[in-house]
């Protein structure tokens, strides 16, 4: 099986700040980087460092080639990249001492994808490989509706979330990957128990695999009637901007290979590393480091 990610490359802008910046306030930031990012390129990234084919399609401004750059060191195939004289989207991320990070994003290049162009790059995949796709990029519902023609399964990350848009594409979609705010949102209402929430979000797209991510408290997977739990893994967080995105990489290409049990405990591995380490992209793991991990996980928990 072969995965295309058709999705967002982004520039990201990191300052390091005391407390997310608030209505009226002028803030200093103690640093500042600059990474290479967007949910499709962080994903892409890490279906390829979990061991995956994995081909990368969307578009960048004349400023992205080290974009491109980065997914080749990955081993991702970029061929399906177009170049624009559109910029480069890209994010602003704040991020706070505790970990946690707040985001504005700037949709640019990503949203000149056609359906043309859409028909161009699935044209090169065939039924049974896997295609996946979040909500940074226009004609999302085109490339999704084509790829089903094809016969290729759809696995959605619905981020960012726009429930009138993303709604009616649920019955498309083979692997729903979100979080518990998503889900919600989804939904249309909240529910305190997560299990009780994710058999909520199947009744929307029967048949599909659901994983929902709820940050410390670990992650669930709903498949074939079934919900597997996986507790987080206890790490000192640094950087959570690109843990959804490492989990939804390795969780996909878990799948493919291993029990739900075995991809899910596999995808909260490598998000658990991917939140020690700065940045989206850079943080993201390797095969082999996660497995190291776990090993070392396994040890610990059965001395305890």
């Amino acid at each position: 099986m072969r995965a295309l990610v058709f999705g967002s490359l982004n520039i990201d802008y990191v300052y390091q700040v005391p407390h997310f910046v608030q209505r009226g306030e002028t803030l200093a930031s103690s640093s500042f980087q600059r990474f290479c990012g967007g949910k499709g390129l962080n994903q892409a990234i890490a279906l390829a460092r979990a061991g995956m084919q994995t081909w990368m399609a969307g578009a960048v401004g004349t400023e992205g080639d080290f974009l491109l750059e980065e997914l080749r060191r990955a081993g991702v195939n970029t061929a399906h990249v177009c170049r624009s004289e559109t910029p480069t989207g890209h994010a602003i991320i704040q991020n706070s001492p505790d970990g946690d990070n707040c985001i504005l994003l700037y949709g640019g290049a990503n949203r000149i994808i056609s359906t043309e162009m859409a028909a161009e790059v699935l044209a090169d995949f065939r039924a049974g490989d896997l295609l996946l796709v979040q909500n940074e990029i226009s004609s999302l519902r085109e490339i999704m509706t084509l790829a089903k023609e094809r016969g290729m399964p759809v696995a959605l990350n619905p981020s960012p979330m726009e429930t009138e848009t993303l709604r009616p594409l649920l019955p498309l979609v083979d692997v729903l990957i979100l979080n518990r705010v998503e889900a919600s949102q989804l939904l249309g209402r909240s529910m305190d128990d997560a299990e009780q929430l994710l058999y909520a979000l199947s009744t929307l797209c029967p048949g599909a695999q659901i994983a929902l991510t709820l940050g410390a408290e670990g992650a669930l997977l709903y498949h074939d009637g079934a919900c597997f739990r996986q507790a987080s893994f206890p790490v000192k967080a640094v950087d959570t901007t690109g843990a959804g995105d490492t989990f939804t990489g390795y969780l996909l290409a878990g799948l493919t290979e291993e029990e739900p049990a075995a991809a899910l405990r596999l995808a909260s591995a490598a998000a658990a590393l991917a939140v020690t380490r700065p940045g989206a992209a850079p943080a993201i793991p390797t095969r082999e480091e996660t497995l190291r991990f776990l090993s070392e996980q396994s040890r610990a928990e059965a001395v305890i």
